[in-house]
């Protein structure tokens, strides 16, 4: 079962947290990063996935910073209203995402697993912070601009070959650009949209979501050993 916590930031921001699992137990961490609609329902059960898989999950609250309890619909008003929270937390967000490391490492070597906005900041993440077991982007629209950053761990990525927002071309840079990358970023295309492992999504594909997701805990099997 998901639960709340108090988490605090080195900068001594406090936000909310969505966990689930039992550290003491568990075979490691992952902090679940959510995408731009806050820690809304889809978001809040992923922890209770990953904790069923035998982590210790922890989803951080990132627009606490502008305005605590954030959950939009998917929807036109909610993603106008999403970007909007996004670009005003955005360039304070790693402080959030080392609070829900720090807090996920009570179970071991911890991993950051994103969605959307959740996976450019993982893999801004892999590339900018330390101590990092391993990072999955679930279609995040930075990978391509920032494609030529270093991952400082292993790294999974998910796009969606019918993705508008991460048009093919830039994926291609992508994966061109991390085809010998040390630690490995391996990069998988479905033929899926923007937003497919969501099931409260009209672009939800339950085949693409569940390849990614037996993908995803392979390799958090792998990095979390």
């Amino acid at each position: 079962m998901t639960h709340i916590i108090k988490i605090e930031a080195e900068d001594g921001h406090t936000l909310e947290a969505a966990v689930a699992g039992d550290p003491d137990t568990a075979r490691g961490g992952v902090v679940v990063l959510q995408e731009i609609f806050g820690l809304n329902e889809h978001i809040r059960d992923l922890p209770r996935r990953f904790a069923e898989a035998g982590y210790y999950a922890v989803a951080p609250a990132m627009f606490d910073r502008a305005e605590p309890g954030v959950e939009l619909d998917y929807n036109a008003a909610g993603k106008e209203r999403g970007i909007a929270l996004k670009n005003a937390v955005d360039a304070d967000a790693l402080f959030d995402v080392s609070a829900a490391i720090r807090a996920a490492a009570a179970a071991g070597p911890v991993s950051v697993v994103g969605f959307c906005w959740g996976g450019s900041l993982a893999w801004r993440a892999a590339t900018c912070l330390n101590g990092i077991a391993g990072a999955v982007s679930y279609y995040g629209g930075e990978l391509p601009s920032k494609a030529g950053l270093v991952a400082h761990c292993p790294v999974l990525a998910h796009f969606g070959e019918r993705d508008q927002t991460i048009p093919m071309e830039g994926v291609k840079t992508f994966i061109k650009a991390q085809v010998d990358a040390d630690p490995a970023v391996i990069s998988h295309i479905y033929d899926a949209d923007h937003g497919f492992n969501c099931d409260a999504r009209g672009q939800f594909d339950a085949s693409a979501a569940e390849m990614a997701w037996e993908r995803t805990l392979a390799f958090l099997d792998r990095v979390s050993r």
